[in-house]
């Protein structure tokens, strides 16, 4: 399923049993304070407020939980463009590359007119996502957090491995999908991947000259679903915390 690993990482770091816990906990002592100075129906009020806004702040707050939140819900807006391809086409969701341990491929397509490794990225809504050749732009400030040099890498190893068990030359071309954002509608290239809106990438796949035959895109897929299986979120979760107590950023 497409986001599945940075949805479950997201579930993890939310952790809403002890939220709700230390919620309740502190909604119920702001009420007794208010029922003992004034009154017991106001206290209960009060209470409910306190609970209810320190439970809902997690989910609003800017920082890491929230981006994982709001990757993994980018990545199923992808996952439901990609469906759009219809027949002749495979799409493999949150795969595994060997040589990227920590590093899930977010989308990987199959088809008629070749191979591609989708990474999904969301940005600020309405913010303008662009180049001017020498540097990568989202509105007006550097682009970050969108790793060109990881989609480019991803694509070179699953090239590799693919020509490797296929025993054919193999090209995977990798595709940046901006969810949120606004990219022109013809994309554009920086660092060799190709930067499109989400809803723009089954149009871009099909304008590329069919390469494959059916029977050559089953044989393809059967080998990308073996080579390239799914995330391991729990692997994922164990190996981010220890970076974290390392310092290391997550990849959303």
């Amino acid at each position: 399923m497409a986001g599945a690993s940075a949805w479950a990482r997201y579930r993890r770091l939310s952790f809403r049993a002890e939220r709700l816990a230390v919620s309740a906990a502190l909604g119920t002592a702001g009420g007794m304070v208010v029922a003992g100075l004034l009154d017991w129906r106001l206290g209960m009020a009060v209470g409910g407020v306190l609970t209810a806004a320190h439970y809902l702040s997690g989910y609003f707050a800017p920082g890491v939980e929230t981006n994982w939140r709001r990757g993994a819900r980018a990545e199923r807006r992808t996952g439901r463009d990609l469906g759009r391809l219809g027949g002749g086409y495979s799409v493999l969701h949150d795969r595994e590359v060997p040589q990227l341990p920590t590093t899930n491929l977010d989308h990987l397509v199959i088809g008629l007119t070749g191979v591609y490794a989708v990474v999904t990225r969301s940005v600020r809504r309405g913010a303008r996502v662009w180049t001017d050749e020498e540097q990568l732009w989202v509105g007006e400030q550097p682009a970050s957090g969108l790793e060109t040099a990881t989609v480019a890498l991803a694509a070179e190893l699953v090239a590799e491995f693919l020509s490797e068990e296929l025993d054919s030359e193999m090209d995977v071309v990798p595709v940046i999908a901006v969810q949120s954002g606004r990219v022109a509608s013809e994309g554009f290239e920086y660092g060799d991947v190709t930067f499109l809106r989400g809803r723009m990438i089954p149009g871009f796949i099909k304008s590329h000259p069919v390469i494959f035959t059916t029977a050559q895109v089953a044989t393809i897929a059967v080998a990308a679903e073996r080579l390239f299986p799914p995330m391991k979120w729990e692997f994922l979760w164990e190996e981010g915390s220890d970076q974290r107590r390392r310092g290391a950023g997550g990849r959303k």
